[in-house]
Formats: structure tokens, C-alpha cells, sequence
């Protein structure tokens, strides 16, 4: 070997040392204690001291048998969704994560759970704990002193075995912007049959694998050549994965598949010459990315350089091939390459500025001095705005980042005095601290001073109701019957006039079987101007990754939410086995696009990516006349009459409006209680427009044959002639006034036969007409 060869690699082995691990973070999971790797020499800490008695601890042996970590931590969903490593980092630095995930035994109950990990806000990888050993890999710049690592859980328990931060020297990654993140695909050491090289071999401790997917295809192999290896100058990655490489006579291609559609993915290729007998212009190929032409006769000796590193962008729809082609006529040997790097692009998501970050981490530490497993401060994990907003906070984006403008700690079972880190938020606008009977609620003076900071330190604080409300509301239902009776008979006698027809005795019930009407179609791109659209991370942030869950319907689930300038909202998310459809989708919002009522719950936006399906509402503080009647919220406070009589009213407007609505008349087809929702005000307001659709007319082509409704609200004899008018929106808007008279459900088998149907239970009573007469002149 050439001796000055010799002095070059001798002097590198003595400067190793000296930066070696300079700014490393090895963190192995439950590791019982502190350790080298005697291999790379890398040392490993434990997260014991980060977290504490937080998950579990297990271990196991790798299946594919790629790592000898044994040892991995489980944080059970029931405790907290998400959980992060929060260390320090060195601001405008680029770095490289790893982080690994053993296959978990097939025994273990929570195997198939699914999980994301992201850098700080950023998610890059989602995690499914059935399948092998698992890998990943991310490139990223701090923008602060600090950097999350969250795992946060989708459905099941999520697990990590280790985690690896390494400071990275070379500027062919990022190229200096930190609005990206990469997450790695392949990294590949082409021509080597053998070994993988990491740290010490290459001082960045960046992996590079053999070639065992085969994704290179070639005839012949050249191998190492120590007066190549000599000449390579000015190379970033390990000697030992330039000196050997791929080639053919005559094309050389590299392909992927199951890369991530619709997104960037930056190639890096590395070349260096081997073969000495190659002079310039001797070996020149061309490059291409899923058929386009990137390079062209391109040259690694070109302008006297043996070492060469070509960097292409480009977006792919799942499939990635690059070929190196040689240019016939110009070039005696074919293409080469040494090895080569393939990333994801993701754009970065935004963070919260490190002031209110810092703010809130010192906030949280003083805080826990008296309330140590307070669960609320458990939880704040991760960035405080976003993906997921803590509990307690609310959040505005300004300029790209998220600011803190409300600290709500209200109810929250406090303890020890409020910490001065309060003034240290600077965007904040709103304090609330009531009904905190063991927190001293001195606010600090700065938050005293600072101008537009509303600070709430008193108010009401209402004890639940006793659960046994029935006594009361029979008191109740006695003492108010007349009236509601009447307005009752208002609707069945004096609006809801028409031939009675012999009706069976009992009514077969009808399902919502999800069926398309095609008598009308809504295409979404005629919503109205104050309808907005939201991405699916939008919906993911206002709802703090579904975090709270206010009720279920046919649709699907229905969430609470806050978007970003502090409007409460509820956000319908329709469920995959959901029986209604893309038609109730397109029809509530085309629909609610073009209405405008007071008494109508209206439509802020939608979500549609993905595959998903969102609906976002003002949220109703007061819930469903249905829950206020006889579910949870009926237990903690009986309605009282003046209140009924105002929510009938309101529901009844709205429902006026639907059917004298200009140009042309809508039909609800599904009033029912749970959806008359009450807003802050006991205001009643129609909801629900999915099945809704304009009154037949003249010229229509036929009537439809789909029956819609609720059991024990549909009409009669709408099901049985399917001839479809107001008149059915009125009988089920009759029922929902004897649900207000009584407090009872229509439908309820577990009642004494005669009175399953409340219709049919209360069919017998006679309202005299002079009541109804009067009445009627009232409130007309």
C-alpha cells in the first residue's frame, strides 16, 4: 500500500478520537444502566432517568435478528396518547434521528397497534407494532435549543427500543433550509457484498447497508483500488463505502417500490472513478428519474476529479427508477456508481416559538413542585400548539408559528401558588383560574401590567345535580302538561290537517341503509364562500388528534374542537363502517352552503383527504334536546316549561324556514330530538341536513322510492305511500313535542307493550278545542 496512504488513514485514526461523539445522543430504552457498545464504541444512556416509572419495560429478542437490543419501553394508551423525549440541541445545526422499534411477540395483547413518531411537530413514520423489526431514519436543522421526538398512539400501546441524535457535517442533505424534514428510504453501500458500515467508520454514524434488495441490477462488480482510493478528495462519506461499486456495459438501474405517492423524494448518487485505466471522456452516461432525462453525458473525471456527488428532486406516485444509461458513441465503458442515498421530502410542520416554550416548560415545572401526578400536567408532552394542543391552552399561529393567547386553568384541582412563568407569556390574552379552591391565585405582577390580558379568577362553580331526577320530573311534567298539550294539538289538529288513514298497529322499523338518491346531486365545489375547507392536519390540530369525544351518530363519531383564533367547534368525522355515504357528505354541505337561519346549526367547513370525510359545527354547549329530555345532562338539571316552550319554538322556525325556503322547498326527512341541538343560550337549532332534499314537483321524473327516517318518528304515511311532503316533517316534529310533554322516548320496548310506541300511547287524548283555538291565536 502507497505509504503516504498509510500516513493519511493513520492520521485520521488519531483524530477520531478527539471528535468522536462530540454532540451524540444514544438513548437505549429500559436499559438497566449506562453502557459502551464495545463494536462502535458508542456510548449508550438509559431513559430511566426521563421517564421514570412512565410505561413498561420489556424484553425480547428481535426477530430478523438485526438489532441486539433487547429492551424496549410500552406506554400504555390509557394513560397518556402521546410521550416524548425532549433534548437539547444546538440551533441552526443539522441533524440526523434514528430511532428503532422491536417486533413485538405475537403474545404481547397490544401486537397491530399503530402509533406516529415525528421530530418536534413533523410526524415521519407511522408505526405498526405487528410488523418486524423496524428502522427511522430522519435528516432535520434545529430551529431552537430543543427538539421533541413524540410517539403519539393512534389505536393501541405505543413502543420504542432506542434512540440515536447524531450532528451531522455534511450540507448535501438540507442544503441549508429548515422548512424541510427528510426521512430516509435506502442507503445503500453499492458493490459491497459484506459488511455495513456505521460509526467510527463514517464520523457522521450514518448507516450504510449492503445491497441486499437487489435494487441495483448489474453484470460485473469492480472492486477496490487503493490509488483510487488515494485520489479521492474532498469525499463526506467512509472510504471504505466509496472503494467499491456497481457497473454495467451498459445501463444500471436502481428501482423502489411502496414509496410514499404524491410526495418529493431527493436521490443522492456518489461516484467515484476505481478503474485506472479510465481516462476523461472514456466513461460518460446519462442519468435518468422515472424517465426523465436529469443529467446528460455526464462525466466523473470531467475537469480533472475523480469524486463526484449528484443530487436530483423529483415527485413520484409510488415508484421510483433511476437508470444510468451509457451514451453510445461517446463512452468505451459503461455506467458506474458507488453508492446512494434515497429521502422522503416532508414539509415541516409549524412549531411554537421557543418563548412560549420555554415559558410553558418552566409554567409546568413549577407546577408539579405541589402537583406531582396531576394528570393535566402529566399530559403536557411534546409541542404545546401542535399536532396535538396540550390541555388547558389555546393556541393562535402568527407568521408560521403557533403563540400561547390562553391558559385555562379552571377546575383544574390545583394546588401551590401560580407560577410567576405566567408573565413570561407574552401573547397571552386570557387567564382563567376559578373554582381552584387550593391554589393561591395571586397572578404574577407582570401579568398584572401587561396590556389586553383578561385575567377570571371568580365565577360560578355548579355541583352536579343527584342522579335520581324522577320525582322531579314527574312534579314537572304534571305542573306543565296543559300547555305543552296544547301546543301539541296545534300541530296534530289545526296544521296537521288530512284524511287519517288506517294505520297498523305496530310500524316496522327502517335502517338507515346508506342507499344513494339519485334524484338530486350536490357537487361539492358549489359550497358557498363562508363554507371553508380544511386539511386533514388542520382538523387533527383544532380537535387535539380527536382528544375528546362528545358523541356518535349514524355518520360516525362527533368531536370536540378548538380552531386556532379560539371558536369552540364540534367535528363530525364519518366512521368507516359508517352506512352513510359520500351522498349525505356532498348533501349537508351543499346544502348548508346555501342556508342561513338562526335556528339552523350551521356548517363552518368540511375536511375531504384521505379518504376521510369531516363535517365541522359550531359547537353546542348545551347538546341535544334529546340529552337534555332524558340522557346524563336530564339527571344534573331538569328542563323547566318556559324553556321547552322557547326550544319547540326555535326548532319550529327552523324547520319553517327549510320548507318556505326561496325557489324551492326543503324536506329535513330526519327531525328527531338528537337533532334539535341547543346552543349557550337554550336556543333551539335544526340539525343534521345529510338526508335532507327538496319537495318533489311537478315534472319531477317519478317519486322516490327511498323511505327516510327514524323509527318511532317516521310517518306513517309517508312510509306506506312513499309520496313525500312537509307533512312528514311535521308528524315527526309532533313527536318530538310529545318527547318535550312527557320526558320519554318514542320508542321504548322496555315499557308495557301498549306503550312501546309513544305515538301510539298517546293517541287517545282528547285536547279541547277551545284550548287549542286559543292557543293557537296566542302564538300566531
Amino acid at each position: 500500500m502507497n505509504v503516504r496512504l498509510v500516513a493519511i488513514l493513520l492520521l485520521l485514526a488519531l483524530l477520531q478520537p478527539i471528535r468522536a461523539q462530540e454532540g451524540f445522543v444514544s438513548i437505549q430504552c429500559c436499559a438497566a444502566s449506562n453502557f459502551t457498545d464495545p463494536e462502535t464504541n458508542i456510548a449508550w444512556t438509559s431513559d430511566n432517568d426521563l421517564f421514570g416509572s412512565a410505561g413498561s419495560c420489556k424484553n425480547f429478542t428481535s426477530y430478523s435478528g438485526v438489532s441486539n437490543r433487547t429492551s424496549t419501553r410500552i406506554f400504555d394508551e390509557r394513560d397518556l396518547k402521546s410521550f416524548c423525549y425532549y433534548i437539547p440541541v444546538i440551533e441552526g445545526q443539522d441533524y440526523l434521528v434514528r430511532s428503532t422499534f422491536l417486533s413485538i411477540p405475537k403474545s404481547l395483547s397490544f401486537t397491530g397497534s399503530t402509533f406516529n413518531f415525528s421530530i418536534g411537530a413533523t410526524s415521519i413514520a407511522q408505526i405498526d407494532s405487528s410488523l418486524e423489526y423496524l428502522e427511522v431514519e430522519g435528516i432535520f436543522a434545529a430551529t431552537r435549543d430543543h427538539t421533541n421526538f413524540c410517539l403519539l398512539s393512534e389505536d393501541g400501546n405505543a413502543h420504542i427500543s432506542s434512540l440515536e441524535l447524531r450532528p451531522l457535517q455534511d450540507s448535501v442533505y438540507l442544503q441549508g433550509s429548515p422548512t424541510t424534514v427528510l426521512k430516509l428510504v435506502a442507503r445503500v453501500d453499492l458493490g459491497n457484498k459484506n459488511l455495513s458500515y456505521r460509526f467510527p467508520k463514517d464520523l457522521d454514524d450514518r448507516i450504510w447497508h449492503v445491497d441486499v434488495e437487489k435494487t441495483a441490477f448489474t453484470k460485473n462488480v469492480i472492486l477496490e483500488s487503493p490509488d483510487a482510493s488515494f485520489r479521492r478528495s474532498r469525499a463526506s462519506i467512509p472510504p471504505e463505502v466509496l472503494l467499491t461499486a456497481a457497473t454495467d456495459d451498459e445501463q444500471l438501474v436502481f428501482e423502489h417500490k411502496d414509496l410514499e405517492k404524491d410526495n418529493d423524494v431527493l436521490i443522492i448518487l456518489y461516484f467515484l472513478e476505481l478503474d485506472a485505466n479510465v481516462q476523461i471522456g472514456k466513461r460518460i452516461f446519462d442519468i435518468y428519474v422515472n424517465g426523465d432525462k436529469k443529467h446528460s453525458k455526464f462525466d466523473i473525471l470531467e475537469k480533472d476529479n475523480t469524486y463526484k456527488v449528484i443530487t436530483a428532486r423529483v415527485k413520484t406516485n409510488g415508484f421510483l427508477n433511476v437508470s444510468l444509461v451509457k451514451v453510445p458513441g461517446f463512452s468505451k465503458y459503461g455506467p458506474i456508481c458507488n453508492a446512494y442515498e434515497i429521502y422522503q421530502v416532508l414539509n415541516r410542520s409549524p412549531e411554537t416559538v421557543q418563548r412560549d416554550v420555554n415559558a410553558i416548560m418552566k409554567l409546568k415545572g413549577e407546577m408539579l413542585e405541589k402537583n406531582s401526578k396531576h394528570e393535566m400536567l402529566a399530559n403536557w408532552l411534546g409541542d404545546p400548539c401542535w399536532p396535538c394542543s396540550w390541555d388547558g391552552l389555546t393556541c393562535e399561529e402568527r407568521n408560521g408559528s403557533f403563540v400561547i393567547t390562553k391558559l385555562d386553568l379552571s377546575s383544574k384541582t390545583l394546588q401551590g401558588i401560580l407560577p410567576s412563568a405566567i408573565g413570561d407569556l407574552t401573547e397571552l390574552k386570557e387567564v382563567s383560574i376559578q373554582c381552584n379552591p387550593q391554589l393561591n391565585n395571586q397572578i404574577p405582577p407582570s401579568s398584572w401590567t401587561r396590556k389586553n390580558v383578561t385575567i377570571i379568577s371568580s365565577g360560578r362553580c355548579v355541583a352536579p345535580f343527584p342522579q335520581n331526577s324522577n320525582s322531579h320530573m314527574v312534579g314537572s311534567v304534571a305542573g306543565g302538561s296543559a300547555a305543552i298539550t296544547c301546543a301539541l294539538g296545534i300541530f296534530f289538529n289545526c296544521f296537521y290537517k288530512r284524511p287519517r288513514r288506517s294505520l297498523k298497529k305496530s310500524h316496522p322499523i327502517i335502517k338507515n341503509q346508506g342507499l344513494v338518491d339519485h334524484s338530486i346531486h350536490y357537487p361539492l365545489k358549489n359550497s358557498g364562500p363562508d363554507v371553508k375547507t380544511f386539511t386533514l392536519e388542520y382538523i387533527q390540530k383544532a380537535t387535539s388528534c380527536y382528544q375528546t369525544l362528545i358523541g356518535e351518530g349514524g355518520f360516525g363519531a362527533v368531536y370536540r374542537g378548538t380552531l386556532p383564533y379560539g371558536q369552540e367547534v364540534a367535528v363530525k368525522v364519518r366512521s368507516s363502517t359508517s352506512v352513510q355515504g359520500t351522498r349525505e357528505f356532498d348533501n349537508e354541505v351543499n346544502l348548508l352552503s346555501k342556508l342561513l337561519h338562526e335556528n339552523l346549526v350551521p356548517l363552518l367547513g368540511y375536511c375531504c383527504e384521505n379518504d376521510q370525510q369531516i363535517l365541522v359545527y359550531p359547537f353546542m354547549s348545551n347538546g341535544s334536546l334529546q340529552d337534555r329530555l332524558y340522557g346524563e345532562a336530564s339527571k344534573r338539571k331538569v328542563l323547566d316549561w318556559p324553556t321547552r316552550l322557547s326550544i319547540a319554538l326555535g326548532a319550529a322556525r327552523g324547520l319553517l324556514y327549510l320548507h318556505t325556503f326561496p325557489g324551492r322547498c326543503i324536506i329535513h326527512r330526519d327531525v328527531k330530538s338528537s337533532n334539535i341541538l341547543l346552543d349557550q343560550s337554550m336556543c333551539g337549532k335544526v340539525a343534521d341536513l345529510g338526508f335532507s332534499k327538496y319537495a318533489p314537483q311537478e315534472g319531477d321524473s317519478g317519486a322516490s322510492l327511498e323511505v327516510r327516517g327514524t323509527a318511532g318518528y317516521l310517518d306513517p304515511e309517508y312510509y306506506s305511500t312513499q309520496q313525500l311532503s312537509t307533512k312528514s316533517d311535521v308528524f315527526s316534529f309532533g313527536v318530538v313535542l310529545l318527547e318535550i310533554v312527557t320526558g320519554r322516548e318514542p320508542l321504548n320496548i322496555h315499557r308495557p307493550r301498549s306503550e312501546w310506541s309513544l305515538v301510539e300511547w298517546v293517541r287517545h287524548i282528547n285536547l279541547p278545542s277551545s284550548l287549542c283555538a286559543e292557543l293557537y291565536t296566542h302564538t300566531t
